[in-house]
């Protein structure tokens, strides 16, 4: 199967069965998420008590982990969380937010990694590349680092070293789990202009995880082409970040297979 039709499959499933995804995520994307997994036709449900991240978790169909706006008792909370989610065997994504910016940050996903199953670690180069060398800093919640063709062979022995899938988001986004590697082309810089965005990638990632049927990989892929295509069909329609963000909820909720067809760029590398 291409990945076009893989693309198209998993947008269909995701439509029709409305995966539940929860999400442990930081107050500037709680709202945002929300509304990008509904025009993707997933479920949202925002919940951070200790009283019932376990039992939400059971519930759901997949687990978003996000340190966007990070405080210290959150971090047992999503422990708990992907706890309950390993045991359940549903996809976890986890995002770290600005990770390489502070010491707290770095520690705080590297300590989630040690006691959590990650299936997927979904940010931008420098983000991910911090959790390897300590030299690399990320500014603000900005990526520091664009991905280049040299990174790849990097990035498959992080994934090895991880044992997770990383997705790299950049001009061009890399996908890999050590083994396989995608390139995702679609997207528009317009997408770096509105807050949120890249948590709602996270966030759509698990969607497709959850009707992966075990090709996470391509799933991620998947999913991070889907997105990024609505970016580039959103920005045919307006030029202006306010704009934009309005209609690429609606193109996210609109997207056609022959749109995927037509549009989408990811290829195996």
């Amino acid at each position: 199967m291409t990945m076009k039709q893989t693309t198209a499959d998993l947008l269909e499933k995701v439509r029709a069965t409305s995966p539940l995804v929860h999400n442990i995520t930081n107050f500037v994307a709680m709202n945002s998420s929300a509304n990008i997994l509904l025009a993707a036709g997933a479920s949202p449900v925002m919940a951070h008590s200790p009283d019932e991240v376990e039992e939400m978790t059971g519930l759901a169909d997949a687990l978003v982990l996000n340190i966007g706006t990070l405080q210290k008792d959150w971090i047992e909370y999503m422990v708990l969380a992907g706890k309950a989610a390993n045991l359940k065997g549903i996809p976890v994504v986890l995002d770290p937010v600005g990770a390489g910016a502070t010491k707290f940050r770095t520690d705080t996903v590297k300590h989630i990694m040690n006691e959590v199953n990650i299936s997927v670690l979904r940010g931008n180069a420098s983000e991910i590349f911090s959790l390897a060398w300590a030299d690399i800093r990320t500014r603000g919640v900005d990526a520091s680092l664009t991905v280049t063709p040299d990174m790849i062979h990097d990035a498959k022995e992080l994934a090895v070293k991880l044992r997770c899938i990383l997705a790299i988001s950049g001009p061009e986004d890399i996908v890999t789990d050590g083994r396989q590697v995608f390139r995702v082309a679609n997207g528009h810089p317009l997408m770096t202009k509105v807050t949120g965005i890249g948590c709602g990638l996270s966030a759509v990632t698990a969607a497709f995880c959850a009707r992966a049927d075990g090709d996470l990989v391509s799933a991620t892929a998947a999913a991070l082409g889907y997105y990024g295509l609505c970016g580039d069909l959103a920005s045919r329609i307006s030029r202006k970040p306010g704009g934009f963000f309005v209609a690429f909820l609606d193109t996210l909720y609109a997207l056609s297979s022959q749109d995927i067809e037509n549009s989408l760029n990811v290829h195996r590398v």
